[in-house]
């Protein structure tokens, strides 16, 4: 047995031992897919310490490169967009855009889409293109379709999947607007956060079919979502827990934020909930719900520091600091977010603060709508 191969097993191991790999299929598919064909190109690690967070290239020639690659980490593949490990030496403070996923979401992601043997998938997001792989392994590769926004991106995934003997149908577009030409599938899964579900991937669904996809908004609390697709072209669903992450589909990153707004020209009062209250994941999820285009910044000023929710596009804000031990709210614009904040909290809260699994989803007509259930 060669390094891989043992390092491929007890990656496995570790996966079903953590609760993500649950079914033969798809062990058989991890331990036969070479995590470091995916990987050859490097990855980024971050430098310890750095503020703001600083990247420095691992390429495969590094010590530890291929141990690393069978780790259960997500590795950064791609920085600012279109830098990747080999284009630098030395260090980088950008954001980073590509990455090859932790292996244990890839795998309970794949088991939570509860995909049979003849089943057709559409999968949002090539990325390295590892978790396409898998399926291809598991479907074979005439049932595999991925799209991708990223042409660079695509084109190392294509070849890669090819080194290891996969020749799925490997798309370059806006993921968010699915692959039509190839609907309708049995399964659809997004590697990309969203901030609503396209109506795209539910048309291009057959009824029964699943798309699996993680709901976030611009506070940056998301969850994995379930969803049925029924006749009548609607989609509903649960959210399955576990506070999952993924980067945000590119065309739904949020706006520069530009010039801000007078901070000092607004309504003033004392506020019923203070921004530590967004500390709370779940409770960040319902902020969003309320405030779906809300970004966050802090901000000081004289003596104390303001922070600050801001809709860009719909032309409203609110800042929120502490006087002594009361927390304060000035807001402007065209809504008052923190009134709305406030409101689905106090709601949520009523209702015996239910944790996100209790959540449910729906995709019709009318848009996107989620809800907990009321005590």
């Amino acid at each position: 047995m060669t390094t891989d191969e043992k390092l491929r097993r007890q990656l496995a191991d570790e996966l079903k031992a953590g609760g993500h790999l649950r079914t033969r299929p798809w062990r058989d598919a991890v331990e036969a897919v070479p995590r470091q064909e995916f990987l050859r190109g490097g990855y980024f690690e971050q430098v310890p310490g750095s503020v703001p967070t600083a990247w420095r290239p691992v390429l495969p020639d590094s010590p530890g490169w291929l141990e690393r690659c069978y780790t259960n980490e997500s590795l950064v593949t791609q920085i600012a967009g279109t830098i990747v490990p080999t284009d630098i030496r030395g260090e980088i403070m950008r954001a980073p855009t590509s990455s090859s996923t932790m292996p244990n979401l890839v795998v309970r992601m794949l088991e939570d889409l509860q995909v049979g043997d003849d089943q057709r998938v559409l999968e949002i997001g090539t990325g390295t293109g590892y978790s396409t792989a898998l399926m291809c392994h598991r479907l074979g590769d005439e049932r595999v379709t991925s799209i991708e926004v990223d042409q660079d991106v695509s084109a190392r995934a294509r070849t890669a999947l090819g080194a290891c003997g996969y020749f799925p149908n490997l798309v370059v577009g806006d993921g968010l607007a699915g692959y039509k030409d190839g609907a309708t599938y049995d399964r659809v899964v997004a590697t990309c956060g969203v901030l609503d579900v396209p109506r795209q991937w539910i048309e291009q669904t057959r009824p029964g079919g699943i798309v699996l996809a993680t709901v976030c908004g611009w506070l940056y609390a998301s969850e994995l979502a379930r969803l049925t697709v029924a006749e009548d072209g609607t989609a509903r669903g649960r959210f399955l827990g576990g506070q999952i992450s993924f980067m945000l589909a590119r065309p739904q990153l949020p706006p520069a934020l530009g010039m801000l707004p007078d901070l000092d020209d607004g309504d003033e009062r004392p506020a019923r909930l203070g921004v530590d209250v967004l500390d709370d994941w779940t409770a960040r999820f319902v902020a969003q719900i309320a405030a779906p285009r809300a970004q966050r910044i802090s901000l000081p000023r004289d003596d104390r520091t303001e922070h600050v929710l801001l809709d860009v596009a719909g032309e409203a804000w609110a800042a929120l600091w502490q006087d002594g031990e009361q927390w304060m709210v000035r807001q402007g614009g065209t809504v008052r977010i923190w009134d709305a904040i406030e409101d689905h909290l106090g709601r949520w809260r009523a209702d015996g603060a239910p944790a996100l699994d209790r959540f449910e989803i729906a995709v019709t007509s009318d848009g996107q709508t989620v809800t907990w259930p009321s005590s």
